[in-house]
């Protein structure tokens, strides 16, 4: 430095000082800049103040000589404190300098320029906050110094300014926001530490309301989350953890639109193997647990991203429990914000929620609403994928229903998906199927196939909430049509009941008369029908699902629907089936449920006794159809106490090609009558006399067997079989019975015969065709 260079009203000596590479030194000419700087304060002399500070920052702190650099550092601190009070006017000239040798190569320098400013800012006190985003800049520099002795003293620089901060009822947070947000994002761990210690100040500090910006600096606090410190983890959990229990009592002023979609970003996990991703998706699913519950319906435009990021933490394991039960917790709580009234279109709440032409429209106090918009769009699904509202024009809060299917239905397609969230996805379809049907009923045509394609699954949890949806979709009164009910039986002589296309106390036909459903037949729409089609289709083009599963669905099928409409609808189908073998197929496991199971109580006991037009109508469809097996249509005659019929049919058997299968049926058919189902069968043995074709019927069964452990049974039934004539009573001998057929109505039991002489020519032409080109035709019995 030119030590010939007038530096008034420094001293040559005061100059020389300064520039010397000792300390000691520097420190002396430093207190004589202190005095003379005090003789101007007393003189009220500001310009030679300024000019002082203005030597001392250009000639000294920002020369290129590092030993003057030092000098001036030294000597801006004691015009600081020589100043005073009256620092505060000279802050900018003071604090600029030195800051800027915070950026010096030198450790040393930068250690005393951290020095400098502490004294600077230990005098100014108040004064300093509005410079405090540079000083805040320039700490956060120093946080990640790798000197630390330059950090130690930036510590004690910073334990300051938040003390300062802390008493102080003038810091311009809204100045502050902006370079926090920039900050926050630092990938240093220093300056990571050093940004949560300064959130977690301001944030309890009461006169600053940092809760209003939380918006802009959620993300980056995911980000340290993250952290690979366990620490600065620690930190950023405890900052979180506060910010969480300030939402929850002050709800009211929570921004939760703007924060939404942050949550929904971070509760989606993209490195499963690292830990400190499951911290930040554990948190996150906290948080978005909290908004659900405390936003209410204000979180429903988000809802499709949410269930993005929900749906597939409902299958993690036990390693992941707390994830998993927030996620549930989040999912029960957006389900339940879905309600009826999500289900009019938009002109109709408008028209609810307008006041009337006279009337000022008035605002609804506690309004969360207002800042929300409508609509999503997903930008993605095996990346991180959160929606964006489209719009903010109306107050109502709009469900955004399209997103939400179609995040449903991606994940019911992918193969990948777990079994919980399967079943977590179905429940939903359910729900939005009860609260929003007229609205679900327009995306049924594409989630259709899906539904049925899920019936494959390998959970019967998962098939039981699938069909719960299939059964809803096919009896909602919001799937009617005016097509509905396409039933074309063109080869039947009586016209059935076709459940879809009717309703409740319209008129069906049966035979040529006609007659209203039953009260307790529930109405079906367009889709039921429909259904129907497709789920058969399903067993003929996968027979293992039809074997496995077949009677599961069906049984379900019918404690959903009405297992009336269920047969009535089948045997229709069936009726016209082109794949006999698989139409023998499905009659028989139809037979058997029919028989069997619990669920078709009400069913038989109907089909048990032919007195009225409707059971005979069922009988007749059912017959039709059943008429593909003929074991199963001697079952369905025993079961509606048909049983001269029976006889004739069995009649006919010698004229069919017995094989294995056929006598496997019939044994099968033995057992049965041996079961409790068949209860009122035996019993009606005792009375020979008027139920002798019961007994025929039996006897020819019993021919048509081979010397089997079911011949035994049913040679030993029938020998229990009493002599008429010691059966018979005076009372018997006085009233002679009317024949059961004679109290049904009208039923063309000839047809019927010739029904089935048409259907079992058919399979036999079939199995002939079938052995002629199959070098392994069908197991006869030789």
């Amino acid at each position: 430095m030119n030590t010939e260079k007038d530096f008034s009203p420094l001293t040559p000596n005061i100059v020389r000082a300064l520039n010397d590479k000792l300390y000691e030194k520097r420190k002396v000419a430093a207190l004589e800049i202190e005095k003379l700087v005090r003789e101007f304060v007393a003189q009220n002399n500001s310009a030679q103040i300024r000019h002082v500070i203005q030597i001392l920052a250009t000639e000294f702190a920002l020369s290129q000589h590092p030993h003057s650099r030092k000098g001036g550092l030294i000597g801006l601190a004691a015009c600081s404190i020589a100043l005073g009070k009256d620092s505060g006017l000279y802050l900018k000239e003071l604090i600029d300098p030195v800051l800027t040798c915070f950026n010096d190569s030198d450790s040393r320098l930068r250690y005393y320029a951290c020095e400098a400013l502490y004294n600077i800012v230990k005098v100014a006190r108040g004064a300093v906050l509005p410079h405090f985003n540079v000083l805040f800049d320039g700490l956060s520099k120093l946080a990640a110094d790798p000197d630390p002795n330059v950090k130690s003293g930036s510590e004690l620089l910073d334990r300051l300014l938040k003390d300062i901060v802390t008493e102080s009822n003038k810091f311009d947070l809204v100045a502050f926001v902006p370079l926090l947000r920039e900050r926050i994002y630092s990938n240093n761990q220093y300056a990571r530490q050093f940004i949560i210690s300064w959130i977690h100040v301001l944030e309890s500090v009461p006169d600053i309301n940092l809760l209003d910006y939380l918006p802009e600096i959620l993300d980056g606090l995911f980000q340290i989350l993250g952290d690979s410190s366990k620490e600065i983890r620690r930190m950023c959990e405890l900052v979180l953890g506060e910010f969480l229990k300030e939402i929850k009592k002050n709800p009211s002023s929570v921004k939760f639109a703007e924060m939404a979609n942050i949550l929904v970003i971070h509760c989606q996990v993209s490195d499963e193997s690292k830990s400190t991703n499951d911290l930040i998706q554990l948190t996150s699913m906290t948080w978005m647990r909290e908004f659900i519950q405390l936003a209410g319906r204000v979180v429903l435009p988000y809802s499709s991203g949410i269930l993005t990021a929900v749906l597939p933490c409902l299958s993690y394991d036990d390693r992941k429990k707390s994830t998993k039960e927030a996620a549930s917790a989040c999912n029960h709580s957006l389900m339940k914000l879905v309600t009826l009234e999500d289900d009019e279109d938009d002109e109709e709440l408008q028209t609810k929620s307008s006041p009337p032409s006279d009337e000022a429209p008035s605002k609804k106090e506690g309004d969360l609403n207002d800042s929300l918009n409508e609509s999503q769009e997903s930008v993605g699904f095996s990346n991180i994928s959160f929606f964006t509202p489209a719009s903010s024009d109306r107050s109502a809060v709009t469900l955004d229903l399209d997103g939400i299917v179609q995040v449903l239905d991606r994940h019911l397609h992918d193969s990948s998906t777990g079994m919980m969230t399967r079943i977590a996805v179905l429940k939903w379809l359910y729900h939005l199927y009860i609260k929003t049907p007229r609205k679900m009923f327009k995306h049924t045509d594409s989630l259709f196939p899906m539904l049925l394609k899920t019936l494959s699954d390998e959970s019967d949890e998962v098939i039981l909430k699938d069909l719960e949806v299939l059964a809803e979709i096919a009896s909602s009164p919001a799937g009617q049509t005016d097509t509905s009910g396409s039933c074309d039986i063109s080869d039947s002589k009586t016209e059935l009941h076709i459940p879809g296309g009717v309703r409740d106390g319209q008129p069906v036909v049966v035979g040529s008369k006609m007659t209203d459903l039953s009260p307790s037949t529930p109405s079906m729409n367009s889709y039921f029908y429909k259904f129907m089609i497709n789920l058969l289709k399903r067993f003929s083009l996968e027979r293992k699902l039809l074997e496995m599963r077949g009677a599961f669905i069906i049984r379900q099928l019918c404690l959903l629907l009405h297992a009336e409409n269920i047969f009535h609808s089948m045997a229709d189908i069936l009726l016209k089936e082109e794949d006999l073998k698989f139409a023998s197929t499905m009659v028989q496991t139809l037979n058997t449920i029919l028989l069997t199971s619990a669920e078709l109580f009400q069913l038989r006991n109907q089909l048990k006794d032919l007195r009225t037009q409707e059971s005979c109508a069922l009988f007749c469809c059912l017959y039709r159809s059943w008429c593909h097996n003929p074991v199963a249509t001697v079952s369905l005659c025993f079961l509606t106490q048909n049983y001269r019929h029976a006889y004739d049919l069995i009649q006919k058997f010698g004229d069919l090609e017995v094989t294995v299968d056929f006598l496997m049926e019939v044994d099968k058919l033995v057992q049965l009558i041996e079961s409790p189902i068949f209860t009122y069968l035996r019993l009606q043995l005792l009375d020979v006399e008027h139920n002798p074709y019961l007994i025929k019927a039996l006897y020819g069964l019993l021919m048509l067997l081979p010397q089997s452990q079911a011949f035994q049974l049913l040679s030993h039934r029938l020998s229990c079989v009493p002599n008429p004539e010691l059966m018979r009573t005076v009372e018997d001998q006085k009233v002679d019975l009317k024949d059961k057929h004679l109290a049904q109505p009208h039923i063309d039991y000839s047809e019927l015969l010739q029904h089935f002489d048409r259907v079992q020519s058919k399979h036999l032409e079939v199995r002939h065709q079938r052995t002629g080109r199959s070098e392994h035709p069908d197991r006869k019995l030789m």
